[in-house]
């Protein structure tokens, strides 16, 4: 349920420099987190009638860390996703990981809320099956059963004993994890828009790009300049010219003049900033555009191809996902609003990662795909 980033787009994206979103896909992908947490504050809050948020933190049980209509998270519940999430964090960076900060928010912190919110929207598809009746059937419920004991018998007793986890919690988790994905199945089955190749078509283009601004170590942008940004566009002319007349290849122009270290793309509409992706939707195959200009400077564009065969039909795939994720979204966010939703701050607070050399668990999903691949 993570949403992923696909930086494959040039700085003509509005507001954004390749740098930027590189730094975004490092920083911990802070920005789907930042995302994330503003809905799971929203799961584990309700509303007076004034508006007022409160957050409740009474009548709940000894390892009980939030509720969520009748449904409960656990502490050992919790555990199973936090330490599955921090070993896979240090699999790939190290265990130092978890010394590094981010403006004030430490990786833990973040880490700690993705996995709240993570388990908060489990549980909330959970109720939302059990409201529209999907239910597993035996053999589902016998795969889950297996795929729990499977997992279970993975954790070493010490893994056990820092998660406080049996294998009825594994069962409960699994069980919880394969309704979410059958109510959504369920809710999006009907959704099948006809895409046209009008709507999903991709293009591919080569670009030159000369900018108009700087940015300092600490991502500061700072613009040129009318004179400086005049001479930039009238040097934007002149190799646009070198292009127009054959005197040179446009590779060539590109490898010796753009600012941009890839020169070739491939988008389909409203992936790009609207004046970059409006020139460059009307060139034919071979043409050369104006000079254009955009938040990130000024660009001379080549068409390649008005109509990438492979990458229309790819993105007509990601546009019905998205028209399914949206039909979806609609049902379940009507759904949150009638569920009261508490959580235990001073139990929550408590709860830190496992720092532990014998707790090196990663598979609790790669069981669950075992299966039930998708």
């Amino acid at each position: 349920m993570e949403a992923g980033y696909d930086a494959k787009y040039p700085d003509a994206r509005e507001g954004e420099t390749k740098i930027g979103m590189k730094k975004k896909m490092r920083s911990w992908r802070k920005i789907a987190a930042a995302g994330v947490l503003v809905l799971m504050l929203g799961l584990l809050t309700s509303c007076s009638g004034d508006g007022t948020k409160v957050v409740f933190t009474t009548g709940f049980g000894k390892n009980e860390v939030f509720r969520i209509g009748s449904a409960s998270c656990t502490v050992p519940e919790l555990m199973v996703y936090l330490t599955t999430t921090q070993n896979q964090y240090e699999s790939v960076y190290g265990a130092e990981v978890w010394n590094v900060s981010l403006n004030g928010v430490t990786l833990e912190e973040n880490v700690k809320e993705t996995v709240l919110a993570k388990i908060a929207q489990i549980k909330t598809m959970y109720l939302l099956a059990e409201e529209k009746q999907v239910a597993l059937e035996s053999a589902e419920e016998e795969k889950i059963s297996q795929a729990a004991e499977e997992y279970f018998a993975s954790l070493s007793d010490r893994e056990k004993e820092l998660m406080g986890v049996d294998e009825a919690t594994v069962r409960k988790l699994y069980t919880e994890y394969a309704l979410a994905n059958k109510v959504y199945v369920d809710i999006i089955q009907d959704v099948n828009p006809e895409i046209s190749d009008d709507e999903a078509r991709t293009i591919v283009v080569q670009h030159i790009l000369l900018r108009t601004s700087t940015v300092d170590g600490a991502g500061n942008r700072a613009d040129y300049n009318t004179d400086l940004k005049q001479a930039v566009y009238e040097k934007a002319c002149e190799i646009r010219e070198l292009a127009v007349s054959g005197e040179q290849d446009f590779v060539e122009l590109a490898s010796k003049y753009s600012e941009d270290s890839t020169i070739t793309y491939s988008f389909g509409k409203g992936e790009m900033d609207a004046a970059f992706e409006e020139a460059a939707f009307r060139l034919e195959t071979g043409e050369i555009s104006q000079v254009i200009e955009t938040n990130a400077g000024y660009h001379i564009i080549m068409c390649i191809s008005t109509f990438d065969r492979e990458q229309t039909d790819l993105n007509k795939l990601e546009i019905v996902e998205e028209r399914r994720r949206e039909v979806f979204g609609e049902e379940y966010d009507a759904f949150v609003e009638t569920l009261v939703r508490q959580l235990n701050t001073k139990l929550w607070e408590e709860i830190r990662l496992i720092h532990d050399e014998e707790v090196d668990t990663t598979n609790f999903f790669e069981v669950y795909s075992k299966y039930f691949p998708e």
